[in-house]
């Protein structure tokens, strides 16, 4: 039978999607499991290293057994196991010090996911990391992305200004909005002004779509709202897949002004009669501004109305300076947190 004949046999071409999806699922598995045993081996083979050597009366020679077995055992074994990944072993036990809890992680992200993870040195934000590559299925070079230009603790910053609760737990706004965004990749030029900045995210909106994190889908520019026969216009109009809900965001060029919250509200109260379908949560709202005001926004208790506020920056800082004003902001954070949560104690 000619090759032509094959193809218009019935049913051919059904059978051979689902034969090639079961190996393209069975070498996935096999991929997993293969990760996850390589990942357990090197968490056995730095806690064997970890307590036979590197406590107890070992440890003050350990730096010379530890070179003495890397070159044993890559000689027998390969590179994989020279002293400096032998090192990278104990830091692996070192930062995830319980197998049954790693475990639930080994069978999801590669040693490459976990070498990424190591410098991280907050236990809540490495957790936090590992799980949200875990659930988004992020790739080595997303995750990379998402610690350098530390995620999570811009995360937390804007969650000050929600009642106090453990982030990575689930999708709230909590955990997708952040504070500030970086939109550098806008390359705008001084002097730009609200136009000039929603029509360079729109030239750029999958970077600004990846600077907001997953699950944000587009639905539409200047969103046109008619009340009491005055045209309102909403800058950006977003849906969050995971949350279920409408993303409202208002682009300000200064400082937070307590006028952009009841500007915001009227949006969310619109949105959640004439937008809202069957199913979904109600609205909420991003005002993204070039500068907060921590104080007004407290007061203000914003969160209550489902608004969040954060700053954009335009330009990144170098790497120290970077760090620098994110630590302080985030130690501002939560020192508003630690306030609040002393509100919220029940009294005696």
């Amino acid at each position: 039978m000619s090759k032509a004949n094959l193809t218009s046999i019935p049913g051919l071409e059904s059978l051979h999607a689902e034969l090639r999806g079961l190996i393209e699922s069975s070498r996935q598995r096999l991929s997993s499991s293969v990760n996850a045993e390589l990942s357990r081996l090197y968490w056995t083979v730095g806690q064997r290293l970890h307590s036979q050597i590197l406590v107890g009366e070992r440890a003050r020679y350990g730096t010379q057994i530890m070179a003495r077995l890397g070159q044993k055992l890559a000689n027998e074994f390969g590179r994989g196991f020279e002293v400096q990944n032998l090192r990278r072993m104990v830091q692996f036990v070192q930062a995830f010090p319980d197998l049954e809890n790693v475990a639930s992680l080994m069978r999801h992200l590669s040693w490459t996911h976990f070498l990424q993870l190591l410098p991280v040195r907050d236990e809540a934000a490495r957790w936090c990391y590992a799980q949200q590559s875990v659930t988004e299925g992020g790739s080595v070079r997303e995750l990379h992305r998402q610690i350098e230009r530390k995620s999570y603790e811009r995360s937390e910053i804007a969650a000050s200004q929600l009642p106090p609760a453990p982030l990575c737990t689930e999708a709230t706004s909590a955990v997708i909005f952040k504070d500030p965004y970086f939109l550098d990749f806008l390359g705008l030029r001084r002097g730009y002004d609200e136009a000039d900045l929603e029509t360079a995210i729109l030239l750029q909106l999958e970077a600004f779509i990846l600077a907001l994190g997953r699950g944000f889908a587009f639905v539409e520019r200047n969103k046109r709202m008619v009340i009491d026969g005055e045209d309102f216009h909403l800058d950006l109009l977003f849906f969050h897949r995971r949350l279920h809900r409408l993303v409202a965001i208002e682009l300000k060029l200064g400082r937070f002004k307590a006028s952009h919250k009841g500007q915001m509200e009227l949006y969310l109260k619109w949105l959640d009669k004439h937008e809202r379908h069957s199913g979904e949560e109600s609205p909420i709202g991003l005002i993204l501004c070039a500068e907060s005001r921590h104080e007004q926004i407290e007061l203000l208790q914003m969160h209550k109305d489902g608004i969040t506020v954060a700053e954009y920056w335009t330009e990144l800082p170098s790497k120290a300076e970077l760090e620098r004003k994110l630590h302080m902001a985030l130690e501002e954070a939560r020192e508003r947190l630690a306030r609040r949560g002393a509100l919220f104690q029940p009294l005696d």
